[in-house]
């Protein structure tokens, strides 16, 4: 299947704790470039998840954006006792019990109350439970942007079979002219001897010698072969699918410098005008091209 550039896709997953979006956006570009915005608690997860991307896509500048939230229901915030900042609390109370000889010993509540021991976070992910719920979010919303990058690489193929189709016809137009272009030319030339050299007679050996110098300088019969071999190519290339982007752009390239010299061989209005043509469709084909991956 051949895919466009352009594509936007969106997600949710969530574990017990947090909700995680992913928006996917990409466009044209001659590479895969690969932006990703994380939050601060996910940052070490960054090459896990641009491996995760480029699994999936080949080409296209892709902006990914996560965001964490937390599950409707959850408290937003937690309660967290420092252990060890109250155990030594708890040793250097009783110490300082011994060293004054005094009875008793400390409490919980008298343990709790001390600074530090106690504290009030805002709930956050750490990185490696959260990257399954990460992985699944980014892996449906690039499901997402895939199947709209493949759908609008569906009708830019069928746009470039109509062009293929096209420029096959013209191509075809311009060898059925090549005959009668021949004999139009040999016919010029014969015209304008017979002007130059007045009431002298035509020597046909010599006007048959010049046709053929003309026809060796004016041929365009490699190139007619060679824009019919690459247009095979494409043919086989839109059938195959993939990526295939950069090769179709190549062969845009050649068959538009074959046909600039079918156009300038040309000695012929009508086969001036096919390579017109021919250099019309191959633009448009170049502006489609370059939307797929």
């Amino acid at each position: 299947m051949i895919r466009s550039m352009t594509g936007f896709g969106r997600a949710e997953a969530s574990d017990a704790r947090l909700v995680v979006s992913v928006e996917a956006r990409s466009v044209n570009h001659r590479h895969l470039e690969i932006a990703i915005r994380l939050p601060r608690a996910l940052s070490s997860l960054e090459m896990d998840a641009r491996r995760l991307i480029q699994s999936r896509l080949e080409r296209g500048r892709v902006d990914v954006s996560v965001q964490l939230s937390v599950v409707p229901g959850a408290p937003p915030q937690q309660i967290r006792a420092d252990r060890e900042l109250a155990r030594a609390w708890v040793e250097e109370a009783r110490r300082l019990r011994a060293a004054l000889g005094l009875e008793g010993d400390v409490s919980l509540t008298w343990a709790l109350e001390r600074p530090g021991v106690m504290r009030v976070e805002d709930v956050e992910a750490e990185p490696a439970p959260a990257w399954p719920t990460v992985a699944q979010a980014l892996s449906a919303a690039l499901d997402e942007l895939v199947a709209r990058r493949s759908t609008e690489g569906a009708a830019l193929a069928a746009e470039l079979r109509a062009l293929h189709a096209s420029l096959a016809t013209t191509v075809e137009q311009v060898e059925e002219r090549l005959p009668p272009a021949v004999t139009r030319r040999t016919e010029r030339l014969r015209e304008r001897m017979r002007v130059l050299l007045g009431d002298t007679l035509l020597d046909e050996g010599r006007l048959a010698m010049e046709v053929a110098v003309w026809a060796e300088r004016t041929d365009i019969s490699e190139e007619l072969a060679r824009l019919r071999a690459h247009l095979d190519q494409l043919a086989l290339t839109l059938d195959k699918g993939g990526a295939v982007g950069r090769l179709f752009d190549f062969l845009i390239q050649e068959m538009n410098r074959e046909v600039n010299t079918v156009a300038a061989k040309a000695d012929d209005l009508e086969l001036s005008q096919a390579a017109i043509a021919a250099k019309g469709i191959l633009e448009k084909m170049r502006e489609q091209v370059q939307n797929l991956e």
